[in-house]
C-alpha cells in the first residue's frame, strides 16, 4: 500500500522549532491580554466612600455648574447629591462618580478608573506587543516564495486580508498605548487633560501660566500610577500601592 506524499515530507527542524517558539510567544501575550481584560472588566473602577467629606481647608467646594478656582478642590456632584474627591467625575453610563476617573471603555464595558487603569494600561500595551507579534508573522509567511497560491481562495487574498487586520490592529491599540504612556508621564487621566487644555488657554489669555497640579517628574508619575516596584509594572493586579483615591500629593506640595 503506498502512502501519500504529504505523508512522507517532513518539516525541517529548525521551521519546526521556530514555529514553536512563536506559538509560544503568542500564547504568553494573548494570555496576559486576556488576564488584563477580565481585571479590567471585574475590578471595581473606584466608588467614593460614603463617609467622605472635604478638608476643613477645602470648604470651599464648588458645584459641577460652578466654574472652578483650583484643580485639587472638591467639588459637589449634584446628580449623586454628594461630594466628590478631586479627580473624581461622574459618568453618565455608570450613573455615579468615579474616583480618578479617566473615561467609560466600551471594551471592557466598565468605567476605568482609580482601581482598574492599571489592567487597563496593561491590556492595550499586550494587545499592542501581540499584534505587532501577529503582523511579524503574517508579512514573514507571505514573503515565502514556495507557497502554492492555487485553489478556490487564493493565499495571496488570504494574506493580504490578515496583513491589513493586523496592521490595523496595531495602528489601533498602538496609538491608544502612546497616548496612555503621555498620560501617566504627565499623571493625568484623559478627562484632565481637556480640562488642562482649556485652563491653559484661560490661563493664557489672562496672562499667567498654567500646570498640571499633580504633574512630579517622570518616574514619580510613572511610581505613583504603576508601582514603585519596576518589577511589578507590567502586571495588573498588583496595585497595592494604591491608597484610598481620594487625596493626592500635588506637585506644589513636594516643590
Amino acid at each position: 500500500m503506498s502512502k501519500s506524499p504529504l505523508l512522507n515530507q517532513r518539516i525541517p527542524q529548525n521551521e519546526s522549532s521556530a514555529g514553536s517558539l512563536n506559538a509560544m510567544i503568542f500564547t504568553f501575550l494573548a494570555s496576559l491580554c486576556l488576564f488584563s481584560f477580565f481585571v479590567g472588566v471585574l475590578t471595581d473602577p473606584g466608588q467614593i466612600p460614603s463617609s467622605y467629606l472635604p478638608d476643613v481647608e477645602d470648604s470651599s467646594s464648588v458645584s459641577d455648574q460652578e466654574p472652578k478656582k483650583s484643580g485639587v478642590q472638591s467639588k459637589y456632584c449634584d446628580k449623586c447629591a454628594a461630594y466628590k474627591p478631586p479627580r473624581a467625575h461622574h459618568c453618565r453610563v455608570c450613573r455615579r462618580c468615579i474616583l480618578r476617573m479617566d473615561h467609560h471603555c466600551l471594551w471592557i464595558n466598565n468605567c476605568v478608573g482609580y482601581w482598574n487603569y492599571k489592567a487597563f494600561f496593561t491590556l492595550m500595551l499586550y494587545a499592542t506587543m501581540g499584534s505587532i507579534h501577529s503582523t511579524v508573522i503574517v508579512i514573514s509567511c507571505s514573503c515565502q516564495k514556495d507557497w502554492d497560491y492555487s485553489g478556490a481562495i487564493p493565499l495571496k487574498i488570504f494574506y493580504v486580508g490578515c496583513g491589513a487586520m493586523m496592521i490595523a490592529l496595531c495602528v489601533t491599540f498602538g496609538t491608544l498605548l502612546g497616548w496612555h504612556i503621555y498620560l501617566i508621564t504627565h499623571n493625568m487621566t484623559t478627562i484632565e487633560h481637556y480640562e488642562g487644555v482649556r485652563a491653559a488657554w484661560l490661563a493664557k489669555k489672562s496672562g499667567l501660566s498654567y500646570r498640571h497640579p499633580y504633574d512630579h517628574s517622570v518616574y514619580k508619575n510613572i511610581n505613583l500610577v504603576l508601582g514603585p516596584n519596576m518589577l511589578k509594572w507590567l502586571w495588573p493586579t498588583s496595585i497595592s500601592h494604591l491608597k484610598d483615591g481620594v487625596s493626592f500629593p500635588a506637585s506644589h506640595d513636594s516643590s
